[in-house]
């Protein structure tokens, strides 16, 4: 006798394992999401367990799972995506060694058996309905049903036929042509259901409760009906649904149809544990085609087209007219559960399937909110961060988890790169280098400690469920936190994913024109495959908006358009209280947003918030709304009125869009805003910079001292006013030929701050050209022997913190005591405040008179104590030259010297004409000393004595 061998199955993780060992790195986290209700963003409810989701990085690749509710199925999840990827097949979904028929055949008669033990399965609250059902239904169990609440009926289905997972109607076919092969189970004619031959042990009836009633007691659950034709509109109905009766016969009646048998039911929507599911009607041409011949249909007569708003929300083939509802038996309780389903839920989970309805809904402000154009930083970010925004978008459309790829960028290279960017036009703001902006030192602006060796970048990969590629986007640019890379490449892809969606005819030229823009490619058949009902299904919300002319405003009956908006210009009320936002600021405004009729005869509350905050500059509000805060000072309120946004945004946003609705169809409509400007919180200079420059303008500068450095082949540098360092650590990112460095200030804290950044990055670069290193506590208006004879001297952003007579001062002492070959200053232009304070980026208004401006612009920091023009410092810097026998060239960084209103910064390159004389540069070095050294590297010995304070 041949003795069998069991077969040995292995499972994704352990394969992975096997082939890449400790190489593989499972990284498992809590998925901080907002809980919702029916799987509707927005309608919050505590969630009872946790969900998980496991990052596994390979060394070539990352993969991210699907949320699950175990750590252990996330990261089985992850292991199997990595070996979908790599062309291995992975364990299978039917793990023995029986045909997937056979173990299909095994499995109906298992559930249908005595000895089916799971108490809380879904499929026992049906068996209990279905004897509670009378005359010929008693004990029929509809094989839609099997099918779509069996986990493995319904994987055994998709092996069997893979189409199963498209069209749901196909699996029926599957289950019944088991019944001729099953013991113990029959069918009814005509019907699609299932029925055990013999009746149920009493025991089991007992234990199951079930108890015959002629309580006329009924549920009554809110649902949707979608009818097919797009020309229909949405509608609420009621179902009602006895105590003791089958709910699936209700919705079998509401559908038109004999019996529960007929009715098909899809995958369930939204989150994991929602019940919410779409039901329609099987055809009569349908059913017999089911019936006919049950081995061997392959080719089924479905009457009409699909219905196309049905078909959309579960990525399923649903015909005819369906019901979605939120209502079945769980694992959680043999009771009925049931939810309701309003118009409002309806439409937020329309707009959720847009990356702006997703954001708007995380921030709970529909028709203020707007998904951000750039990713400025963690601190200043509000609602659901990109990376898990484009894990939602990809979950609402059926398509794989993203796949984010990070990549770490060797500091060298870094450098270089940082130098391409900086040919970038100053409006370009998609993927700043955040964290070069926010300090420019080795911590981050929330304190966390980055690497010094490496920068990153971020590639994302977005696939169909079948794994055919739709799109990828591979940024050039670099980070210095692994985050803020993932994340501001995730906010590409979904800013090119937006613009689509806010113009669904837009043409394939301009498609790929702003992909481009964006660092994206994409495969154009699978796009458009994956998204071929978008088009029609949000293009229909808007039909039945009329168009309005706006109301006159009460100060002008001009209007202007901001973004293709029409918007009245804005009545202003309250005293001017001078503090004006600008680019970067926190502001915290209240607003309330009302629909209009044209006349005023109807008036509408849509939506309102007492306190919402967003960053000024990165367009995370509607552009009409930014435009009109920008004009506002703190304390101050405007209302103003806005042509209708598309009409799916109204109805998510109103509580009862039914009403909405008639209103809408009925009469010329318009948006009334009213918005007071509470509070706002100021940025730091860097951060107001941020909003329009990449890179960002501390970047620049360094960039530009860098070459300035390679020119003159200088050896010797001092920074006056060096600060925390910035200027220098960052000098040591790049290859100069520099080999001392040297800085001085005031402020003992941040030089402090300054040598613990400074030793740590001198000590660990083995190949620095830096050979020694000193900083100095004193002011840079006095003189000090020790600053004299350098082959370099910079002064960037330093002046302007200084009262004008001492600025003065220093120029006199550093050209006529110190006298470095070369002196580099910057300060800032005080013309192009315009820019950073009054518009938003992208946007270069038309150059102000001075009186204007001066009224209107503030300084950029309040620490600051002038800010000249460029007239000013031209001045200023053209005759300390000429007093003190130096050549002056002048330049800046940030826009342009030929574009009014010049650069944002303004740069100053001073020349020596003549060398000092050596007896005279003995002299002074030989004078008394006011500065002490705080800190002091040399590379020689590694001797570096311990930090002096107070």
């Amino acid at each position: 006798m041949e003795i069998g061998v069991k077969k040995t199955i292995f499972s994704p993780k352990a394969i992975i394992n096997q082939k890449f060992g400790s190489k593989a790195c499972y990284k498992v986290e809590k998925v901080q999401e907002e809980s919702t209700q029916n799987g509707f963003p927005g309608l919050a409810i505590p969630q009872k367990a946790p969900l998980f989701r496991c990052q596994l990085e390979l060394p070539e690749f990352t993969v991210v799972s699907d949320i699950c509710r175990k750590k252990k199925d996330a990261e089985q999840s992850a292991a199997d995506l990595a070996l979908k990827m790599l062309g291995h097949n992975s364990v299978a979904e039917n793990p023995s060694d029986k045909d997937p028929c056979d173990a299909l055949i095994d499995q109906i008669k298992y559930l249908f058996s005595d000895e089916f033990p799971l108490p809380l399965h879904p499929l026992r609250g049906h068996l209990r309905a279905a004897l509670l059902r009378r005359g010929d239904l008693y004990g029929l169990v509809p094989a839609s049903v099997i099918a779509a609440c069996d986990t493995k009926t319904s994987n055994l289905c998709k092996l069997l036929n893979p189409e199963v997972e498209l069209k749901p109607f196909l699996a029926l076919s599957l289950i019944m042509r088991t019944i001729p092969r099953l013991s113990g189970c029959v069918t009814s004619k005509g019907q699609l259901s299932i029925q055990k031959q013999n009746p149920y042990p009493t025991e089991i009836i007992e234990s199951s409760d079930i108890q015959q009633s002629d309580s006329s007691e009924s549920i009554l659950v809110k649902a949707i009906q979608i009818p097919a034709s797009l020309d229909k509109t949405v509608q609420p109905v009621t179902l009602h649904i006895s105590s003791a009766g089958y709910y699936l016969d209700v919705i079998a009646e509401e559908l038109g149809v004999t019996d529960a048998s007929k009715v098909f039911l899809s995958r369930t929507i939204g989150k994991a544990s929602s019940e919410t599911r779409l039901y329609f009607a099987a055809s009569e041409s349908l059913v017999m085609d089911l019936l006919s011949d049950l081995a061997n249909v392959k080719d089924f007569h479905v009457e009409g087209p699909p219905n196309a708003r049905a078909s959309y929300f579960c990525g399923q083939g649903i015909y005819g007219d369906a019901i979605m509802a939120s209502i079945g038996y769980t694992w959680r309780s043999k009771e009925l559960f049931h939810e309701h389903v309003s118009l409002q839920s309806y439409y937020r989970m329309l707009i959720s399937k847009i990356p702006s309805g997703i954001y708007k809904l995380s921030r709970e402000a529909i028709l203020a909110a707007e998904l951000p154009s750039v990713f400025t930083s963690k601190a200043n970010w509000r609602g659901s961060s990109p990376r898990e925004i484009l894990c939602a978008f990809c979950r609402q459309h059926w398509l794989s988890e993203p796949i984010f790829s990070v990549t770490s960028v060797p500091l060298k290279a870094s450098c270089e790169l940082l130098r391409s960017q900086n040919k970038l036009k100053v409006t370009e703001v998609a993927g700043l280098a955040t964290e070069y902006a926010n300090g420019g030192g080795l911590n981050a602006g929330d304190g966390e400690s980055v690497g010094l060796e490496s920068n990153f970048k971020c590639e994302v990969k977005v696939f169909s469920k079948g794994w055919d590629l739709i799109m990828e986007c591979s940024p050039k640019e670099i980070y210095r936190k692994q985050t803020d890379a993932t994340h501001s490449a995730s906010l590409k892809v979904l800013s090119w994913l937006n613009a689509y969606f806010k113009d669904l005819g837009m043409p394939l030229e301009k498609l790929n024109c702003s992909a481009d823009a964006l660092d994206i490619s994409f495969s154009l058949e699978n796009f458009h495959k994956e998204f071929a009902l978008s088009q029609s299904i949000h293009n229909v919300q808007q039909s039945g908006i009329q168009g309005s002319k706006l109301p006159e405003s009460k100060s002008t009956d001009m209007q202007y358009t901001l973004s293709g908006q029409d918007v009245c210009l804005p009545n202003i009320e309250g005293s001017d209280s001078g503090v004006f936002p600008s680019n970067g600021s926190l502001l915290c405004i209240s607003y309330s947003v009302s629909l209009v009729t044209e006349g005023g005869h109807a008036k509408e509350l849509i939506e309102s918030k007492d306190e919402y905050e967003f960053e000024m500059g990165a367009g995370a509000v509607i552009s009409a709304l930014e435009a009109v805060v920008t004009q506002m000072s703190a304390g101050q309120c405007a209302h103003f009125n806005m042509k209708l946004p598309p009409q799916e945004f109204i109805l998510a946003a109103v509580d009862d869009p039914g009403r909405i609705h008639s209103l809408l169809s009925s009469e010329a409509c318009c948006l009334e805003y009213h918005v007071t400007l509470l509070r706002v919180t100021k940025p730091p200079e860097e951060r107001m910079e941020q909003a329009l420059f990449s890179p960002p303008l501390s970047k620049q500068r360094v960039e530009y001292a860098v070459q300035q450095i390679k020119k003159s082949c200088a050896a010797t540098l001092v920074d006056f006013g060096c600060g925390a360092g910035s200027l220098l650590d960052s000098l040591l990112d790049y290859p100069t030929s520099l080999e001392k460095i040297v800085g001085v200030d005031i402020s003992q804290k941040s030089l402090g701050r300054a040598a613990k950044v400074l030793h740590a990055k001198l000590s660990s670069k083995s190949d620095a050209g830096v050979k020694s290193a000193i900083l100095y506590d004193g002011s840079i208006t006095e003189f000090e022997p020790q600053l004299c004879g350098f082959d370099i001297g910079t002064c960037l952003e330093v002046i302007e913190h200084m009262e004008e007579d001492q600025a003065c001062r220093f120029g006199d002492i550093a050209l006529g005591y110190f006298r470095p070959k070369v002196l580099i200053v910057s300060t800032p232009n005080y013309e192009y405040n315009v820019i950073l304070q009054r518009s938003s980026p992208g946007t270069q208004e038309e150059y102000p008179d001075e009186k204007s401006q001066s009224e209107s612009c503030k300084f950029r920091n309040h620490d600051h104590k002038f800010e000249w023009t460029r007239e000013q410092f031209n001045h200023w810097a053209s005759e300390l030259a000429k007093k003190h026998n130096y050549s002056v060239e002048f330049s800046g960084v940030g826009g342009s010297g030929d574009v009014e209103p010049g650069f944002a910064s303004q740069i100053a390159v001073f020349k020596q004409e003549s060398l000092l004389d050596e007896d005279d540069l003995l002299t002074k070095q030989n004078s008394s000393q006011h500065c002490k050294v705080v800190w002091n590297w040399n590379c020689a010995d590694g001797l570096v004595p311990s930090l002096t304070s107070n």
